[in-house]
């Protein structure tokens, strides 16, 4: 949500918005799937490929899950974002980049820092203004939103006449602890969707709601989509907003920017 926001409330708004999950890439194509390729580079090779961030040239990159980058990606993602260019794997021409890097994670970098399992300069690097996103169970108020929003997009996916959630449900989800954050409370609303006959019926472990009601409630659509990590990093961009743009824009989303580092 943070990255998003970001993103659409700066100037790049009108460019491309690129997601990499580090953690989803298997380690022997990161590089290739980064930074693309030429053709004949290795065996396989039968086609030159634009690599992820060149995809997001002009826009915002939102590297999530940062903390998993192996350490050999580390350095070569680091001489990226300093030098504003890159080279594709095969390649001899730098490529220049016009991006924002913006990366978020739920482990504790600085710890990973000091188990030098994460680089101590590319964390300094990435972490020009940081956001502490905490965790669902301490802004239940956020719940609603979150709920009414992945109720509309489950219903349109899945085919499923569900506008509306009765206020006994909402109370379930209000006093669920949610150690998942909004990825379990994404995972419960489609799973309740795709089980769902014409109205919701969770069955939630936990305290039972202490309101019984039948009256229907919608909840107001969300900003924007997007699971939470639970730090968010923005790397210096030339052309971005300035730092106190930044401050309004986490303002908005109830979530201060923590005192800069770098």
């Amino acid at each position: 949500l943070a990255a998003r926001a970001l993103h659409a409330h700066s100037t790049r708004a009108e460019g491309p918005f690129v997601v990499i999950n580090c953690g989803a890439i298997p380690d022997n194509l990161l590089e290739s799937e980064l930074f693309g390729y030429e053709k004949g580079a290795f065996t396989g090779a039968n086609h030159t490929k634009i690599g992820l961030v060149t995809t997001a040239n002009g826009g915002t990159l939102f590297l999530d899950e940062i903390g998993e980058l192996p350490l050999h990606m580390q350095v070569k993602l680091l001489r990226v974002i300093q030098e504003r260019r890159l080279i594709p794997v095969g390649g001899v021409q730098e490529q220049e980049l016009d991006i924002r890097f913006v990366s978020g994670t739920n482990r504790d970098l600085e710890a990973a820092v000091q188990q030098q399992s994460f680089r101590e300069d590319l964390y300094y690097r990435l972490n020009v203004v940081e956001v502490r996103m905490p965790p669902l169970r301490d802004r239940r108020e956020d719940i609603p939103l979150l709920a009414g929003h992945f109720l509309r997009n489950f219903s349109s996916e899945l085919g499923k006449e569900i506008r509306a959630m009765e206020r006994e449900t909402l109370d379930a989800l209000m006093n669920y602890p949610f150690g998942g954050n909004v990825r379990e409370l994404e995972n419960v609303i489609e799973r309740q969707v795709i089980t769902a006959d014409g109205r919701l019926d969770l069955d939630l472990p936990g305290p039972e709601s202490a309101a019984r009601s039948n009256t229907e409630i919608v909840p107001p659509a969300p900003l924007l989509p997007s699971p939470l990590p639970a730090q968010i990093l923005v790397a210096n961009s030339a052309a971005g907003p300035s730092r106190n743009r930044y401050f309004q824009i986490f303002d908005r989303l109830g979530s201060a920017p923590a005192p800069s580092q770098s």
